[in-house]
């Protein structure tokens, strides 16, 4: 069979067009004005351009702007409803709570919450101040502490976060094996306890405050230098350490209990002078009487342990109605924030504001209390 060979004319050099990169910003004017087709080349292979379209009217060209607007504004609209919550390492009773209340903000008012671990609110508190994350969760201590520019904050006061709301009492325990000799904080003396703590400093004026009640202080352990309180715990898991301090009802804490074959929570002295030594070091902080349960793993007793009260803030810029929006939806579904992470039982939507000076409050938040009648908040 005859092959047939078709003859085109060539075309002049003078008369093709000259290639033209992708970024060759003149690649459109020729296209439009020359209605040619143009070359371009990504990386190193020619690209035929499309060919450009036919003028349209200026009502046309209007309508597009139009819609372009309107989707560039939606776009906007929804990055607006996604915002970040800052928490602590998984494991941490600030992650579960995080993924507690964005678990509920989306099922009940579609709102897009993305929970982000760091290791502790002293690294994730200055990530919500400088507005790189719209929420964070960290305890009322440490954020006046923060706000102030003192301890592991000194010279560097955070002027741009604002509480939001009050999520239930942090409380926290020194724990250690269900059969070890230890049943008293004073029989801690010359233990293997946890210290250190780079990048979560608030746990030593908590271990500090504890040890207080008994006369004793991180002299008299035997110090075992550890992160933070998620891999003080593993050390205590593995046999580094005699004991650790964690807030009860905690993932960690369950999983501690579970692979020593038992924990016990150590008893705070439910007396004046052992308050007075504890808020020597942790002002806002009070004792609480914890019952035995399935929630309160190491509570083999009823007993006394320091508590202060965690909270939930966010950037002073964070939109009034986005603040607003979420603690509409937390105050209304207590029992599905119980059901998604169990100390929220312990959560009191009338009291999720309380007067925490110096610490303002976001005024999305304060608009919902003044609505509830919770404004100006108690003590």
């Amino acid at each position: 069979m005859r092959r047939r060979i078709v003859l085109r004319p060539s075309i002049p050099l003078a008369s093709r067009p000259r290639r033209r990169f992708a970024s060759d910003p003149s690649l459109l004017r020729c296209a439009g004005e020359e209605q040619c087709r143009a070359l371009s080349w990504r990386r190193g292979v020619p690209i035929i351009a499309a060919k450009p379209a036919r003028r349209r009217s200026e009502g046309t060209m209007l309508k597009y702007a139009a819609c372009a607007a309107a989707a560039f504004a939606s776009a906007s609209t929804a990055l607006a409803e996604s915002a970040g919550v800052a928490t602590s390492s998984p494991g941490s009773i600030y992650h579960s709570a995080g993924s507690a209340i964005a678990k509920v903000a989306r099922d009940k008012a579609n709102l897009t919450l993305i929970v982000q671990p760091f290791t502790s609110p002293n690294v994730h508190l200055p990530v919500v101040d400088a507005g790189e994350v719209g929420y964070g969760l960290a305890n009322v201590y440490e954020m006046s502490l923060a706000l102030a520019g003192q301890d592991h904050f000194e010279g560097k006061p955070h002027k741009n976060v604002r509480a939001v709301f009050l999520m239930f009492p942090l409380r926290t325990a020194i724990f250690v094996k269900k059969d070890s000799p230890y049943k008293t904080i004073a029989d801690l003396k010359g233990a293997r306890m946890p210290d250190g703590f780079a990048s979560q400093k608030i746990l030593l004026p908590i271990i500090d405050a504890a040890y207080a009640t008994a006369g004793l202080t991180r002299k008299d352990m035997v110090p075992v230098m550890t992160a933070g309180v998620v891999t003080s715990a593993n050390d205590f898991i593995a046999g580094k350490t005699d004991g650790f301090a964690f807030a009860l009802g905690s993932a960690k804490v369950q999983e501690a209990n579970a692979s020593v074959g038992g924990i016990r929570s150590l008893p705070i002295p439910n007396t004046p002078a052992a308050l007075a030594s504890v808020r020597k070091h942790l002002p806002l902080a009070y004792l609480r009487l914890e019952e035995p349960g399935p929630r309160n793993p190491g509570v083999l007793e009823p007993m006394h342990i320091i508590a202060y009260d965690a909270l939930m803030f966010a950037n002073a810029k964070v939109s009034e109605d986005a603040v607003y929006a979420l603690v509409k939806v937390v105050h209304e579904n207590k029992a599905d924030l119980a059901q998604a992470f169990g100390p929220f039982a312990l959560f009191e939507p009338g009291a999720m504001a309380k007067k925490i000076d110096p610490i303002e409050y976001h005024p999305g938040a304060i608009k919902f209390y003044r609505e509830k009648g919770l404004w100006p908040p108690k003590e």
